[in-house]
């Protein structure tokens, strides 16, 4: 049986991507299906204009938001949710709002090794990284950091970061975002079925057995 397809849209600067992968990583686990699955992360950035070297999350939060108040009142939602899923947020240690096109490049690295299990850790480890410790994941020395501890070559992640590779393969996949209509993120395609937001782990398990019926049949 072929694999199912799997496409993850997300920024590692949205707290619901993190959510909508612990419980697709909890559907994954609970379908039962038995197929193969093959994972791709398109990144979409929602900041392409912040500064590389990012700005001071309160003001940058109250500014987008009307008041910081408001700020962490979105922020103890979010938290709820993260418990619920298993992503721990730590909003009290994120001091900065990052520009996220070097981990996405990061990733883009990743993926070109073909090493599926750690390209997906990888991706987990970022968000933890950011929304859990606090991390400067804009930071280029703080992603080289972040790979190495997964078992990644720091000196091939420096040298990949530092050159200009990986910013064709991000503008391609912005653009096909845009052709497919995606304006948001978490935008999950299982087999082609689009799933918006960070959907509990049942929508994602009926969406996997879906795909695994298709595909037997």
């Amino acid at each position: 049986m072929q694999a199912i397809q799997i496409e993850i849209n997300y920024d590692f600067i949205c707290p619901w991507c993190w959510i909508g992968q612990r419980n697709l990583a909890a559907a994954l686990a609970q379908a039962g299906t038995g197929a193969a699955v093959s994972i791709r992360y398109v990144p979409f950035e929602l900041n392409p204009f912040m500064p590389v070297e990012g700005m001071d999350r309160r003001a940058y939060r109250s500014q987008k938001f009307g008041s910081w108040a408001r700020s962490q009142v979105m922020d103890s939602q979010v938290t709820a949710a993260g418990l619920a899923a298993g992503a721990p947020f730590n909003y009290d240690v994120v001091l900065r709002t990052p520009n996220t096109r070097l981990a996405h490049r990061l990733m883009q690295f990743a993926q070109q090794r073909n090493e599926p299990l750690k390209t997906a850790a990888l991706y987990q480890a970022i968000y933890a990284a950011y929304f859990s410790e606090g991390r400067d994941i804009g930071s280029l020395d703080t992603l080289t950091a972040i790979a190495a501890e997964n078992a990644f070559y720091a000196g091939d992640v420096r040298a990949y970061l530092l050159s200009e590779a990986g910013n064709q393969e991000m503008d391609a996949a912005r653009a096909r975002a845009d052709k497919l209509g995606v304006q948001a993120v978490p935008t999950i395609l299982i087999d082609g079925n689009v799933i918006s937001g960070a959907q509990p782990p049942v929508v994602f398990t009926n969406a996997l057995r879906s795909a695994t019926q298709r595909n037997a049949a």
